[in-house]
C-alpha cells in the first residue's frame, strides 16, 4: 500500500519552502516562551500602538514557528509558518488570514516605511495569537525524535 505524503511533506525538499529537521524540545520551549512573553507585552497599553503591533506580530511568528518546528520542519521564509497552520495546529483561515494581513502590513512598514495599524487590527492579531497559544498548550510534550502528525515517535521505534 502506498502512503500519501502529508501536505507538509509536499512542501519540503529542494526548492521548496520547508525542509525536514527533527523537532527539538528546547527550541520548541524557547520559541513558545518568546511568543508568550511578546504576546503579554503587546497587551500593555502604555506601549505605543506600533510597538504593540510589532510585539504581537513577532509573538505570532514565534508561536507559529514553534508549531512548525514541533512538526519536524524548518521554514525557508517567514510567511510559510502562517500558511501551514491548518497542517501544524488544525487552525482555519479565520486565524491565518489575520496573520497574513499583519505580515503584509509589517513588511510595508519595514521595507517601505508605511506602517498603518489600528486598534481593530491589533485586537484581531492578539486574539489570533491567543488561539495559537491555546492550541500549542493542548499538544503533548516534544521529545527527541520525529513527529508524525501530533504524535511524537521516538527515533528507531516507528
Amino acid at each position: 500500500m502506498t502512503s500519501v505524503p502529508s501536505p507538509l511533506e509536499n512542501l519540503s525538499g529542494p526548492d521548496q519552502p520547508l525542509r525536514n529537521e527533527a523537532p527539538d524540545a528546547k527550541e520548541f520551549a524557547a520559541l513558545r516562551q518568546s511568543g508568550l512573553e511578546r504576546l503579554a507585552d503587546s497587551e500593555n497599553k502604555s506601549n505605543s500602538l506600533g510597538g504593540r503591533f510589532d510585539l504581537a506580530y513577532n509573538a505570532s511568528h514565534a508561536l507559529c514557528l514553534a508549531a512548525l518546528r514541533r512538526s519536524g520542519y524548518r521554514p525557508a521564509n517567514r510567511y510559510i509558518v502562517f500558511q501551514v497552520l491548518p497542517h501544524t495546529l488544525g487552525l482555519g483561515p479565520e486565524v491565518w488570514r489575520v496573520f497574513a494581513t499583519c505580515h503584509d502590513r509589517r513588511n510595508r512598514g519595514e521595507y517601505e516605511g508605511d506602517l498603518y495599524v489600528d486598534e481593530r487590527l491589533l485586537t484581531d492579531l492578539i486574539a489570533a495569537c491567543k488561539i495559537v497559544a491555546a492550541a500549542l498548550r493542548k499538544l503533548p510534550p516534544v521529545t527527541c525524535g520525529k513527529v508524525t502528525g501530533n504524535i511524537v515517535v521516538e527515533m528507531g521505534k516507528e
